[in-house]
C-alpha cells in the first residue's frame, strides 16, 4: 500500500527539500492512499494542502510513479483526527471554516518530561516552564535562539503541549516564520488582509519559531512588527526562537529587533558531555519500549556522547540506527557494532579542529600573546595555558606528537607528552582548571 511507503518518500523528499521545508509542509501530511487515481492526503489545515499541490506535486507524482503507482491527481482532507493539533480556532467568519487559525501539528514526543535538561540548557527549560504556567505574563517575548538541534522546537512544542494541557480555553497558536509569511501573501493574493489582521491578533498565546526566515522580507516583517505590538498591547504571551540573538539577524529591521529584546532573550548552548551522556540514557529507556530489551556493552554511551558532539538530532539518529540494527540482527550493541553501524556518522562528525585554532582559542582565553605560547618562556602563566593546548591538540586533532610539538616551536614529542600527561593530572584536582578545559572545548567545537 503507497500509504505505507510514503514515510519512505516523505524522508527523500526532506533530503531533496531541506529540513525546514519539509518540517512545515510534508511530515504533517498523512497519506490515506490511492482510490481511481487519485492519491489523498490528510492536511492539518486547506492552507497547508493548497501549498503543497502547488509547490511540491511534482516531486510527489514523480515518486509515487517510481512505485509503479497509477496516479493522475492529488486530494487533501482538512484535520488531524490525532490530538496533535496545534489550536482551535476562534469564532470568526473565517475560522468558522475549520482551518484559517490552524498551526503546524506538535509533535508527540516534544514534552517536558521527556526534555533533559543540563547546564547549557537549564535557563531556557526554566523560563519555559514559566511561560507554560499561563501565570500573569512576566517577560514578553520569551526569546529562545541557539543551533540547530539544541532543543529549541522541543520547548516551544513542550509548552503549548502544557497550555493546551492546563488552559484549554486559550488560543494557542505555534507556527513556523516562514508558515507566517505564506499565509500573509496568501491573504494578499486573495484580498483577505482583514481577516488574517484579525485571526492573528486573536490569539492569547502566539508562538512562532525560525524568526529569523522573514529577515530582509519587508511586507512581511512590516505584518509581523504590527501583529507583536498589537498582542504586547493586549497583554497575550509571544514566543519566538530563531538560530541566533534578535540583534545577530542580519536584514532584520532595528525595530522588530529592539522589540524582541525588550523580553527575555535566552541562549540555549551547545550540549556537553555530561548532557549528551544523560539524553542517549533517556533515549535508551524510550526505544527500548519499541524495540524490547537489548543489551548495550559498557562504554557505548560514553563513546557516542564524546564523539558526536554537531547536535542532539544526530545523536538521536545514532542510537536509533543501533537499536534498529541490534534488534533486526538479533545481536549486542557493541563497540565494534557501533565503528561499523555508524561509520558514515562518525566520519562526518571527526573533529577537524586544526592545532592552530587551539593555539589561538587558548592564548585569548587565558589573555596572552601567541608568540609567548610558541616561543621558550616558562613562567607559570605561559607555561599552564601552552600545556592546556598542547592537551586539546592531543585530544581534538589526529595529529601526532611530534606533528603537534613542531606546531609548538619545533619542541621535542617527550615535552608533547609531558603536558599532556600533566593536564590529566590536574584535571582531577583543579575544578577551575578542568571547567576552563571545558568552556574552549565547546567553543572549538562550536
Amino acid at each position: 500500500m503507497v500509504a505505507d511507503q510514503w514515510t519512505g518518500i516523505s524522508e527523500e523528499l526532506r533530503y531533496e527539500i531541506g529540513d525546514s521545508n519539509h518540517k512545515n509542509w510534508i511530515a504533517p501530511l498523512e497519506c490515506l492512499g490511492i482510490t481511481d487515481g487519485v492519491v489523498r492526503f490528510r492536511a492539518p489545515s486547506r492552507f497547508v494542502g493548497d501549498w503543497v499541490k502547488r509547490t511540491y506535486h511534482d516531486q510527489i507524482f514523480a515518486r509515487l510513479q517510481t512505485l509503479a503507482c497509477d496516479v493522475s491527481r492529488m486530494e487533501f482532507i482538512v484535520g488531524d483526527p490525532t490530538p496533535r493539533a496545534a489550536v482551535a480556532a476562534p469564532a470568526t467568519s473565517k475560522a468558522a471554516q475549520g482551518d484559517d487559525l490552524q498551526g503546524a501539528p506538535l509533535d508527540g514526543k516534544y514534552h517536558f518530561d521527556n526534555f533533559v535538561v543540563g547546564k547549557p540548557n537549564e535557563l531556557a527549560h526554566a523560563a519555559a516552564r514559566r511561560v507554560a504556567e499561563a501565570g500573569p505574563v512576566t517577560f514578553n517575548p520569551l526569546f529562545l535562539y541557539g543551533g540547530v538541534g539544541l532543543g529549541k522546537t522541543h520547548l516551544m512544542h513542550a509548552i503549548a503541549w502544557e497550555l493546551k494541557a492546563k488552559r484549554p480555553d486559550l488560543q494557542v497558536l505555534y507556527l513556523s516564520a516562514e508558515q507566517f509569511m505564506y499565509r500573509f501573501v496568501q491573504a494578499l493574493r486573495d484580498r483577505e488582509i482583514m481577516d488574517f489582521k484579525n485571526l492573528f491578533r486573536s490569539v492569547d498565546v502566539l508562538m512562532v519559531d525560525d524568526v529569523q526566515f522573514i529577515a530582509g522580507k519587508d511586507s512581511t516583517q512590516e505584518e509581523f512588527f504590527h501583529t507583536f505590538n498589537a498582542l504586547v498591547d493586549q497583554n497575550k504571551q509571544i514566543v519566538i526562537s530563531a538560530d541566533r540573538a534578535p540583534g545577530e539577524i542580519k536584514d532584520l529591521e532595528a525595530r522588530i529587533s529592539s522589540r524582541m529584546q525588550c523580553g527575555l532573550v535566552v541562549d540555549l548552548h551547545p550540549t556537553n558531555y555530561e548532557l549528551r551522556l544523560g539524553i542517549l540514557q533517556r533515549k535508551a529507556a524510550q526505544f527500548a519500549q519499541s524495540y524490547g530489551s537489548i543489551k548495550i556493552d559498557d562504554g557505548v554511551f560514553e563513546f557516542l556522547a564524546h564523539r558526536i558532539t554537531t547536535n542532539v538530532r544526530v545523536l538521536e539518529g545514532a542510537l536509533q540506527r543501533l537499536f534498529a540494527f541490534s534488534s533486526l540482527i538479533g545481536q549486542e550493541v557493541t563497540l565494534d557494532m557501533v565503528q561499523d553501524c555508524l561509520s558514515d556518522m562518525l566520519r562526518s562528525s571527526e573533529r577537524r579542529v586544526t592545532v592552530e585554532e587551539i593555539q589561538r582559542k587558548v592564548a585569548e582565553h587565558f589573555n596572552i600573546r601567541l608568540s609567548d605560547m610558541l616561543g621558550p618562556k616558562r613562567t607559570r602563566t605561559i607555561a599552564r595555558p601552552r600545556q592546556i593546548a598542547m592537551y586539546l591538540s592531543k585530544e581534538m586533532t589526529s595529529r601526532s606528537l611530534p606533528e603537534i610539538g613542531r606546531r609548538f616551536g619545533g619542541r621535542d614529542h617527550t615535552t608533547i607528552l609531558h603536558g599532556v600527561r600533566k593536564v590529566v593530572e590536574m584535571r582531577t584536582q583543579d575544578t577551575q582548571l578542568n571547567e576552563d578545559i571545558e568552556l574552549l572545548r565547546r567553543l572549538l567545537e562550536s
